[in-house]
């Protein structure tokens, strides 16, 4: 029986196309239904990350005023219970906005399925850290690579081009990303934390830091100090020197150390104090990096003589 005008006006956009699940099934399609947002499980290592920036709190006081527009993506898991395959956004501003429900679309996907589905939605995001970008590239390649694909994440951009180009092309064609632009971003995945997240911060150039992949962790800790005590990043030129080195195996904490302190061509360095009154009374003798511990010394050195000529006096 057709439902009435007047019953079709309150239905959302997916009623009115389909009044049933089993109509759904019919037309081949998947489901849309409200689901406990307890029953729904998180992403295995979902590589974007949901920020509590003004954005969500715009998307909360619009779904508090208008609920969910578009509905989020799931799967029925084994167990039951739902996994969150796209909307892992709208489901956090839901609970913030005190809902209990997600509208969701539920999806038949194996687990493959859902990693390439996942990935390519919120590829669409308008910003995107070069973390999610490595971690996303990388679970989309080894998901086709098990569904028999040709894959290779060894490849850098100076190896044979013909290289896994059936999957990359794919996710080049969608992302806008060049095949090795994606295989560089797929490096990244190499770093460690603190380095990753100094390029998420842009602390650390793009280029750079791919070159900065190639070194083991221990390295990359010894980079890090290395940073810290000369208060600088490397360019392209020096991680593309401690590379070199590291392949003839002769990158010590030294080298790395020698390297950072070298002068950028583009770069002179930043001076510690732009006073030239106290810059001409620091010896050139002082390390760099030293200049104010020198001043300091120098200063309660300057107190100290003050005082003993306060106590003469007395």
């Amino acid at each position: 029986m057709a439902r009435s005008r007047e019953t079709k006006i309150e239905l959302t956009a997916y009623d009115d196309l389909f009044e049933t699940d089993q109509s759904r099934e019919e037309a081949g399609l998947s489901k849309v239904r409200d689901i406990p947002i307890s029953e729904i499980d998180e992403f295995p290592d979902h590589p974007f990350k949901v920020l509590m920036d003004e954005d969500m709190e715009q998307l909360v006081d619009s779904i508090k005023r208008n609920g969910v527009m578009t509905p989020a993506t799931v799967r029925l898991k084994e167990d039951g219970r739902y996994e969150l395959i796209s909307g892992h956004r709208r489901k956090k501003a839901c609970e913030l906005a005190g809902l209990e429900t997600l509208k969701c679309e539920v999806k038949d996907l194996s687990r493959d399925e859902a990693v390439i589905v996942m990935v390519e939605s919120n590829l669409q995001r308008t910003t995107i850290l070069p973390s999610e970008k490595a971690f996303a590239y990388k679970m989309r390649l080894e998901a086709m690579n098990r569904q028999g694909q040709r894959t290779d994440l060894t490849y850098s951009p100076m190896d044979n081009k013909s290289k896994g180009t059936t999957s990359a092309q794919k996710i080049s064609e969608k992302s806008g990303d060049s095949q090795p632009q994606i295989y560089r971003y797929i490096r990244l995945t190499e770093l460690v934390p603190e380095i990753l997240q100094m390029v998420d911060e842009r602390q650390i150039a793009f280029r750079p830091a791919v070159e900065i992949s190639y070194l083991s962790d221990e390295q990359q800790y010894s980079l890090l100090e290395a940073m810290e005590y000369n208060d600088a990043t490397p360019s392209l030129a020096q991680t593309i020197k401690m590379k070199q080195f590291n392949n003839d195996g002769k990158l010590t904490n030294e080298v790395i150390q020698s390297i950072m302190q070298e002068e950028k061509p583009n770069q002179k360095d930043k001076p510690a104090f732009r006073d030239e009154r106290i810059t001409k009374l620091i010896p050139k003798s002082i390390p760099k990096g030293q200049e104010s511990d020198f001043v300091v010394k120098a200063l309660e050195f300057y107190n100290r003589h003050l005082q003993r000529n306060k106590a003469q006096e007395r």
